[in-house]
Order: C-alpha cells, then structure tokens, then sequence
C-alpha cells in the first residue's frame, strides 16, 4: 500500500527536478550574483551589497528601457489580446463558415512561426528609408516616406507594429480555442431571449472564456517585459538609446561591457515586474475589482 501511495511521487519527480535545475536554482543563484561585481574574465568575486541595485536605478537609460517595455505592453494588450479576441470571436460566429474558418486560422496563425529573427530582417529591409516596402507604397499614394528605424521617435514604433503583426494571430488561436468550449446550450438560450451577436459575446462567450483571456494577457505581459530579440535584430536599441528595452540592456551588460552584476540586477528587475503583474492580473480577475 505504501509503494502505491508512493508511486505517483516517483513520476512526478523527474519533472519537479527539471523544474529545479533549469527554474528555481538559476533564479535564486542569479538574485545572490546581483550583489556582486562580477566579471567573466575572471573567477573572482566583489560583493558590492546593494551597489548594482543603485547603479541600475540611477541610469539614465534605465526610464528610456522602462517606458518603451511599458509601452509595448499596453499596446499588445490593446492589438495582440483586444483585437486578436476580436478576431476570434469573428472566426467562431456565423461570417464565415465551412472551410473560411480553417483557411482564415491558419493565415492568421502563420506569422507566429517565423523566426524573430527572420522576421526582424525582414522589417528591416520594409523599413529600410531608401528602397524599403513601406516608403515605395507610401510614394504611390504620394506621401512622404522616413527613416523608421532611424528616426529616434519612430524606431520603438515601428518595432512594436513588427511585433503586433506576429503574435495577434497566436493569441486569435488561442481564444478561438476557448471559444470552441463555450457550451452551445448557452449560446442557443441566449438566441431565444433574443439577445444579438454582440450581446452573446460580452455576456456569455468573453465571461465564459475568462480563464484563457486571462493567460493571454499573462503570456503578452511578460512576453513585452522579456522582449529582445526583436529589437536587437533592428536596432539594438538605437539610435542612441531611443529603442533600449530591458532584454537588450541585459545582453548588452552581460556580454559587451562585462559587467555581469549589472545584468544580473536587470534580470532580478525583469523578474519582479512579471511575477508581480502576473499575480495582480490573477487577483484582479478572481475579484472582478481593481
């Protein structure tokens, strides 16, 4: 009887330890290292208490990173899970039907399997000033074309509409996904109270459909928090640092100035902000109050 209590604890382990191994352990080990002046070249160790804590906050660049992190996660809140629910709820009603629906699913999903940084390469010759996609249609139309990633007010811009263009399909999915669960028997019961498509989306098929919305919004928050390879792929934060996010910041601390202990703050940083909006968005939801 003991073994067969035991048995369920034996499966789970192989997961728990890689959940240790590749979760836990480096984030505990990387909290310890942001109180050190660390270098790669070298084995030794400076504990500086709470030094690089100060030297993160007091950078200049560091409002720059955390206003553009803000404000490609308010923008893909808006695009990828506002409109992509939009889209979903498109897909599910009676628009488009027979095999519309799985031809539009899978054009809308597509983006989301390209390579970052394939698609960064990409945005760059579209935006390139010169020759560039974008500016050639906007002469036939006879407007004035610019210097997108050049332009330090355009740049964070532009690389957020790069992204938008990428993910809205995957959470469209996603919600299509949760909206397929919703039960019809509420759907029909609503149709014989007479309530319309629009009513039957805000009142029935969005409440029921909370819980994935709610790990949309999730997965967007800290995707725009952990967000890099987009940016080092076109910019890498430029020009000056008008495009710096805190993913590239840590990349470029870590490994261009060596300054381990400061990279190791901005993870600790990153880590913080996701858990903490992560939990907020749980209580929020739960409570129904902000």
């Amino acid at each position: 009887m003991k073994t067969k209590k035991r048995t369920p604890y034996f499966y789970m382990l192989p997961g728990v330890l890689m959940v240790l191994l590749f979760v836990y352990i480096p984030v505990l080990t990387n909290i310890v290292y942001s109180f050190f002046r660390l270098s790669s070249y070298s084995a030794g160790q400076t504990f500086v208490g709470l030094d690089n804590y100060r030297r993160f906050f007091t950078d200049p660049v560091f409002p720059i990173m955390l206003k553009n992190n803000i404000l490609y996660c308010v923008i893909s809140l808006i695009v990828q899970v506002g409109f992509g629910t939009f889209l979903a709820l498109v897909l599910d009603s009676t628009l488009i039907k027979g095999k519309a629906k799985n031809f539009f699913r899978n054009l809308y999903y597509m983006p989301a399997l390209i390579s970052l940084t394939a698609v960064g390469l990409m945005f760059t010759f579209i935006y390139e000033p010169n020759i560039g996609f974008l500016n050639k249609v906007l002469e036939i139309f006879g407007l004035e074309g610019h210097s997108w990633l050049g332009d330090s007010k355009l740049a964070i811009f532009s690389i957020i509409a790069m992204s938008q263009w990428q993910f809205t399909g995957y959470i469209t999915l996603l919600m299509v996904v949760a909206f397929q669960n919703v039960s019809q028997d509420y759907i029909e019961a609503a149709k014989i109270d007479g309530a319309g498509p629009v009513k039957r989306a805000l009142t029935i098929m969005l409440p029921l459909a909370k819980e994935q919305l709610l790990v949309c919004t999730i997965i967007t928050v800290i995707g725009a928090f952990k967000l890099y390879t987009e940016v080092y792929a076109t910019t890498s934060g430029g020009p000056g640092n008008s495009s710096q996010v805190l993913g590239v910041f840590l990349y470029q601390q870590a490994f261009l100035h060596d300054d381990l202990g400061m990279a190791a703050v901005t993870g600790v940083f990153i880590f913080v902000v996701t858990v903490a909006l992560s939990i907020l968005q749980i209580r929020i939801t739960r409570s129904g109050e902000i």
